[in-house]
């Protein structure tokens, strides 16, 4: 298999994939907010601009003059389509623009030109020669790649430079992924204005190859973690809610242990520090804070690290890492226990209980229970 037929092959593979993702997405979730319809608009646009490009490079179109001309500027939907995705999962959509009349405005009007383009080459141009309509789609493409390349801009000024709107958010994901995605997307225009600037100077469309590979490629990871990420965030805005305003949620004090090889620090007035060290920390739901060090508590307590150490290992039988995970472990198993958040994910329960991410929620997990979290829930199901 040569270069061009594996770059095709993942192109129809990518575009079956992305197809799926809307099916499942369409028919199996039961509400479908505006972030998730963005999202799968994104996918859908992106896979019918990477079938439309498949037909075309394998010779599949039909050999009538409309529908052979008839390309669809799909690509143009893509990006606006995926910034409206971010406006609305950021949650900032009445703060900044969204662009999307100005964007269906595009479309639209390229579609509606390109039909009577072809009408008037039909009719009134000798023997068909579609030389005009190959230079109108090489001039609509320049300008659909300078309005793509504003709205990244937009996108990135967004996430870049405008953090402070989207601040609310930041309590629930540290959108680490969008970056990424922006830097792969990045790539994505880099191999799109090459493959402009080779095809006009070149008239090979061999300058498109890397274009399709890198499509294809963002293809398969755009729809999961978009959809991925969305579910977790609102699970987790979801949750915080209940735990905040349920009380049977929060982690009861936890029981006093006392170490024997600690006997010369154990005394009366150490085990009142503890209690009330322990009560601000439950009360106050520190332990929900993935970043919490002994430095910060000790600050918030006004004493020194190695006394809030002393106090910890001496009463709770634990190190600070294992007392604080042992507290979001407690904080698990009331929500996995509790039959009304059976619809969240074990993830975000993991997250909002204060682990920093799903592997360490698991380890500890397991080390406290001797189970996994998903073996867990099974088990009081």
């Amino acid at each position: 298999m040569n270069l061009v037929a594996t770059i095709n092959f993942l192109l129809i593979a990518g575009v079956i994939q992305g197809f799926l993702f809307n099916l499942v997405t369409l028919f199996f979730r039961k509400k479908l907010t505006k972030a998730i319809w963005f999202l799968n608009l994104t996918v859908l646009f992106l896979s019918l601009n990477n079938l439309q490009a498949w037909i075309r490079e394998n010779g599949y179109s039909s050999d009538i003059l409309f529908i052979k001309q008839l390309e669809v500027p799909w690509y143009v939907l893509m990006f606006p389509f995926f910034y409206l995705f971010l406006v609305h999962f950021l949650k900032v959509e009445n703060k900044v623009k969204d662009y999307l009349k100005l964007t269906l405005a595009v479309f639209f009007l390229e579609v509606i030109f390109r039909i009577f383009l072809i009408g008037f080459v039909y009719y009134y141009i000798p023997n068909n020669d579609t030389t005009i309509i190959s230079r109108y789609t090489a001039f609509e493409e320049i300008i659909n790649l300078i309005y793509c390349l504003f709205i990244f801009g937009q996108a990135l000024i967004l996430v870049f430079r405008k953090q402070k709107l989207y601040n609310y958010i930041l309590t629930y994901d540290y959108i680490n992924w969008i970056k990424l995605f922006l830097k792969l997307c990045c790539i994505v225009l880099f191999c799109w204005v090459l493959a402009v600037v080779f095809f006009n100077i070149t008239g090979n469309r061999d300058a498109y190859l890397l274009l399709r590979f890198t499509d294809s490629l963002i293809l398969y990871w755009i729809g999961y973690q978009g959809f991925y990420r969305y579910n977790v965030v609102n699970d987790r805005i979801m949750l915080r809610k209940s735990i905040t305003t349920n009380k049977a949620l929060q982690v009861a004090d936890s029981q006093i242990k006392s170490r024997q090889d600690k006997v010369d620090f154990i005394n009366e007035k150490h085990q009142k520090e503890f209690e009330e060290l322990n009560s601000f920390i439950i009360s106050n739901q520190l332990y929900t804070d993935p970043y919490l060090s002994m430095e910060s508590l000790a600050e918030k307590q006004k004493i020194s690290v190695s006394h809030l150490s002393k106090l910890i290992n001496s009463f709770s039988n634990y190190n600070f890492s294992d007392y604080i995970n042992s507290l979001r472990i407690e904080q698990a198993k009331k929500l996995l226990d509790d039959d009304s958040f059976d619809q969240y994910t074990i993830v975000a329960i993991g997250l909002e209980s204060g682990f920093n991410s799903k592997s360490t929620f698991y380890t500890a997990f397991k080390k406290f229970t001797s189970q996994t979290p998903s073996q867990y829930r099974d088990v009081i199901q």
